[in-house]
This record gives C-alpha cells, structure tokens and sequence, in this order.
C-alpha cells in the first residue's frame, strides 16, 4: 500500500480507469486522500446488475453529480430489469454529462415509449460517439446540431419515427460511422440517407418494417452493410460510391445495388431467392475477396460462373450453403 501511496494522483487515477465504476468508486473508504480520487475518472459506466434491484438509482444520484473531471470522456447507462429507474432519471443524468462536455454517450435502456432526451442534448457540441440500444427517439426538435458526432449507433425495439431520424441525421454533418437497425415504423414509408461525410454504414431492415422505398447516397464510403430482409416490394437507390472496399449485401433482389459497388475489393453476398443473378454489364475489376453464401446448390453454380467471369483479378474465393 505504500508503494501505491507515493504515486501521483494522476497515475492513481489512470489505474482506477482499468476497474469498474463501481469497484473505483468503493476506493474511496481507503483513506483521506483516496475518498475524492475516483471523481477524476474520465469514463463512468453503470450497469444495474451490479447493485441490488433498488441500488443503481440511489448510488447514481449520489456519485454522478459529484464527479470533478472537466471532460466526460464516456457516459454508459445499462439498466436492464430495473423498474425503480424512470426516463427521467435517464433525462436528469444526460443533461449532467451533457453540462460536463460528455464525448461518448452508450445508452442501453427501454424507456416505454418515453422521451429521455433533455432539449440540451440535441445541440451538445462535445458528443463524438452516440450508441442507443432499445431506446425510443421521440420528440427530437427539428433544428440539431451535433457539430462533431462521428459515430451513431441506432437499435431500436419499439417504432421508430421517421422525422426524429432525419432530423437526427440532418444535424451531423461530419458522420463518418452509422449503424441503424429498422424494425417498424408509424411514418416511414420512404427514406433517404444522404450524408457526404460517411465512411461506414451497417443498415437492416427488419421483414416487419414496411416501406415504399430508401435512397442511399454517401459518396465517401469504404464500407458497406446492407440487409433488407423486407417483404413488401420497394424501390432501392443506391447512388455510386466510389471510394467503396468492403461490402457486405444480403438485399432481395440485389440486381438494384450492384451497380454502385463494382468498386470493392472484398464482398460478401447472402442469396436467398432462385432469381439471383445480377445480369449483364457489371465488371469488378478491384475484386480480391469473394464469398459467396447461397441457400440452394442448383442456384449457386450459376451466380459463381457469373462472378468468375466478371472479377479479373479475384484471389481469394469462400462458398457456403445458407442452412
């Protein structure tokens, strides 16, 4: 203990980063100069299944405002079987990390339908990552301005509105990473994702969520993500995006989107219907990298012959049969 006593508050605080939030804070009953050193922590993360059921909202309430740290490196909120904790708690203790410049933000939590965003939270300058998972976006103001958010992560459960989501997207305009999971919606019947900045992008579309159709045009892209398991028949466009090296398809039909990722150099393809073919005209000559996972062998021999035919300079071929 003496050797960790002549170290500076500084390296004391670095350790305590490498334990849970709630094991650095218990740290504070070991003497004097230990009672106020985990306030320092740049990163807080709570989980409920840490404390008893009626724990969490107490210990939050108590430590949370008492942080000392300028900066909020990242803020997670897991709750998870804990019905003491209410959106507005939630609510209450976005605005503190929001109010101490919170960088990272992960909320895993169901909020029955309810708002958990106070109105700062939608023009908070600091916010680079946001990951919401099971969380509903309700009541999102039109004007947001999220000046350097990078990174977005959506995984809703309950219906998402169409108009928070544009309104969400329409205010980062240096996104680079986006990841949205779509299962139902009340208004979506067309949508458009137009983001320049974009690098990354994972989209899914759920068979239960039903629409007219979705535009996509990103034309900084290097990686691609896109399943559409919906089955109510729609138009997809996908604008070129030349920049592209990696994508992963799994779309019926997916003849829409082919002409806009011949530029990959590794590519996977999910078929799951006997039609898949992606016609004529299409040359992937930067293909590396291919796999191919198809449902029935007979289809197979077909999309491959296609495939072998029109990547020249292919090196490297995985093939699997969909169970």
């Amino acid at each position: 203990m003496d050797k960790i006593n002549g170290l500076s508050d500084d390296v004391l605080v670095k350790i305590l980063t490498f334990l849970p939030t709630n094991v650095a804070v218990s740290t504070c009953i070991l003497s004097k100069r230990w009672e106020c050193l985990w306030m320092w922590l740049p990163k807080l993360d709570f989980f409920s299944l840490w404390l008893k059921k009626n724990g969490l909202r107490d210990f939050i309430y108590k430590n949370l405002p008492l942080h000392r740290a300028h900066v909020i490196e990242r803020l997670s909120l897991h709750i998870y079987f804990n019905r003491e904790i209410e959106p507005e708690d939630i609510k209450r203790w976005i605005e503190i990390a929001v109010s101490r410049y919170v960088r990272e933000l992960e909320i895993d939590y169901s909020p029955k339908n309810e708002n958990i965003f106070p109105s700062n939270f939608f023009t908070c300058k600091s916010l680079v990552s946001l990951k919401l998972n099971r969380v509903t976006l309700k009541d999102v103001p039109s004007m947001v301005c999220l000046p350097s958010l990078k990174t977005l992560q959506l995984k809703p459960v309950a219906p998402i509105d169409g108009r928070c989501l544009q309104h969400i997207l329409s205010g980062c305009h240096v996104l680079e990473d986006l990841s949205v999971q779509l299962w139902l919606s009340n208004n979506m019947r067309v949508f458009t994702l137009t983001i320049p900045s974009l690098r990354s992008l994972s989209l899914f579309l759920h068979s239960n969520f039903s629409l007219d159709g979705y535009e996509i045009d990103t034309p900084c892209l290097e990686y691609l993500k896109l399943e559409d398991w919906t089955q109510r028949i729609h138009y997809s466009l996908i604008k070129n995006m030349p920049r592209l090296r990696e994508a992963y398809v799994d779309v019926r039909p997916f003849q829409e989107c082919f002409g806009s990722i011949t530029s990959v150099k590794r590519l996977t393809i999910c078929c799951r219907e006997e039609d898949h073919v992606y016609g004529e005209g299409f040359v992937f000559d930067q293909l590396e990298h291919l796999e191919l996972c198809v449902r029935k062998k007979e289809v197979s021999s077909n999309l491959l012959r296609q495939f072998l035919k029109d990547s020249p300079n292919l090196r490297k071929l995985d093939f699997s049969v969909l169970k």
